[in-house]
C-alpha cells in the first residue's frame, strides 16, 4: 500500500507541477510576448497555440492532477493519515475550483472564438480580434495559474505531512 501511495502522490505533485507551470508560463511569457506582436501575428500564433495544446500530453496534466491526487487522497485515508488526505484534497478543490472550471467556462470559449475568426490579414480586423481576446483571457489565466500553483503547494505539503507521519 505504502509504494501505491507514493506513487500516487507523487505523481499528483508532478502533474500538479506540469499544468502549474504551464499556466505560469503563458502569464510570463506568452501573452505578454503576444501582446508585443503585431495583432494579426498575435492571432494567428494563438490560434495554432490553441489546436496544438489539445494533445494526449496536455490533457494528462490537466484532467489527471485532480484525478490522481484524488487516488492519493483516498490511499492516504486508508492508510490512517488523514491530515496529509486533507491537505491532498483541498489541493485538488482549489485547482478543480480555480483553474480546470475557469478554463471549461471563461478560457475555453475564447479560444473557440479566436480559432473560428479564422485567418485574418486585415491588420484592424487582427486588432479588433486580438482586443477582444488578451484582455479577457489574460485574467482568468493568471487565476488558473494562482489556483494551480496553491494546488501545487497543497500537495506538496500532503506529501511533507505524511513523511512527518511516518
Amino acid at each position: 500500500m505504502f509504494a501505491l501511495t507514493a506513487l500516487a502522490a507523487g505523481l499528483a505533485l508532478l502533474l500538479m507541477g506540469n499544468i502549474a507551470g504551464l499556466f505560469y508560463a503563458y502569464s510570463v511569457s506568452v501573452i505578454p510576448g503576444l501582446n508585443a506582436s503585431r495583432a494579426d501575428h498575435a492571432v494567428a500564433a494563438m490560434q495554432q497555440i490553441n489546436l496544438k495544446i489539445l494533445n494526449p500530453v496536455f490533457f494528462a496534466s490537466f484532467i489527471g492532477a485532480p484525478l490522481v491526487a484524488a487516488v492519493a487522497g483516498v490511499l492516504l485515508l486508508s492508510s490512517g493519515q488523514r491530515a496529509a488526505a486533507v491537505l491532498i484534497f483541498a489541493g485538488a478543490a482549489v485547482y478543480v475550483l480555480g483553474a480546470f472550471v475557469p478554463t471549461m467556462i471563461v478560457n475555453v470559449p475564447l479560444n473557440n472564438a479566436l480559432v473560428a475568426a479564422g485567418d485574418i490579414t486585415d491588420p484592424a480586423r487582427a486588432a479588433q480580434v486580438w482586443a477582444a481576446f488578451a484582455p479577457k483571457w489574460a485574467p482568468w489565466n493568471h487565476l488558473r495559474t494562482l489556483a494551480s500553483c496553491a494546488g501545487l503547494l497543497l500537495t506538496g505539503a500532503a506529501l511533507f505531512v505524511w513523511a512527518g507521519n511516518r
